[in-house]
C-alpha cells in the first residue's frame, strides 16, 4: 500500500478494533501489575466505538473528519487516562492532516508527531517518564527521517515498527512517573510499561495493515 485513503482508514480501524479485542486480557494482566487493570477494557471499548463510528460515516467523510470523529467518540466512550490520551492523539493527528486526501510517508510522520505531542501536552509527560510517549516520539522521529529520504509508506512503517519494539524494551529500565504506577517507583524497573505497549500495538498493527 503506497498511501492510506479514507476507505483504507476505515479498514485500519477495523484492524485496530480486532487486535485490541484479541489483546484485551493481555493488557488487563499487564496493567494489573502496577495499575488498575482497566487498560484492556479501555482499549477494546474505545476502538470498537471508533470503528463503528468511522464505518457509519463512510469514506466520503474524508480522512480528517474520520480521524476527528474517532477521537471524539473515544473520549466519550473511555474517559480514563489512556482513553483520553489516545483520543487526544487522534484529534491532534486529524488537525495535522487537515485538507489531506491521502496519508503517505510525509503525512504519516506529521500524524504521529502531532499524536505524540498531543499526548505529551495532555498527559504532562516527558521522555523518560515510562509512558506511551517513549514509544511514539521515536516512531515519529523515524518516520520523519524516512520521509526526508523519500521512503515509501510500507518500508517506512516497517522501520517505525522496529523502532517501536526497541523503544518498548528500553522502557523496562525506566521508573514510572505517572498514574498509579508512579506509586511503585523503583518496583516498576524491569517491567514492560502498559501504555508504551499500547503504542507498539498501534504502530505494529498499522505497519502490518500497510504491508497488506
Amino acid at each position: 500500500m503506497d498511501a492510506i485513503r479514507a476507505d483504507d482508514l476505515i479498514g485500519l480501524f477495523q484492524s485496530w478494533r480486532d487486535m485490541f479485542a484479541a489483546q484485551r486480557e493481555f493488557l488487563i494482566a499487564l496493567d494489573g501489575k502496577v495499575g488498575d487493570s482497566d487498560l484492556g477494557i479501555t482499549m477494546s471499548k474505545s476502538f470498537a466505538a471508533a470503528y463503528d463510528t468511522v464505518a457509519a460515516e463512510g469514506a466520503a467523510a474524508g480522512l480528517t473528519k474520520l480521524l476527528r470523529s474517532a477521537g471524539a467518540i473515544m473520549a466519550k466512550t473511555a474517559p480514563s487516562t489512556m482513553g483520553t490520551l489516545t483520543a487526544t492523539g487522534f484529534l491532534r493527528g486529524a488537525k495535522a492532516l487537515e485538507g489531506k486526501d491521502v496519508i503517505g510517508t510525509a503525512e504519516m510522520a506529521a500524524f504521529w508527531r502531532a499524536y505524540a505531542t498531543g499526548i505529551a501536552e495532555r498527559g504532562k509527560a516527558k521522555l523518560g517518564d515510562k509512558t506511551i510517549l517513549d514509544v511514539l516520539d521515536p516512531v515519529a522521529g523515524v518516520l520523519e527521517a524516512q520521509a526526508a529520504s523519500g521512503a515509501a509508506l510500507a518500508p517506512a512503517m516497517k522501520a517505525a515498527a522496529v523502532a517501536a519494539d526497541a523503544a518498548l524494551e528500553a522502557t523496562k529500565t525506566m521508573v514510572a512517573q505517572h498514574g498509579k504506577a508512579a506509586a511503585f517507583q523503583e518496583k516498576t524497573v524491569g517491567l514492560q510499561d502498559a501504555g508504551a505497549t499500547v503504542g507498539v500495538l498501534l504502530v505494529t498493527t498499522m505497519s502490518e495493515f500497510v504491508a497488506g
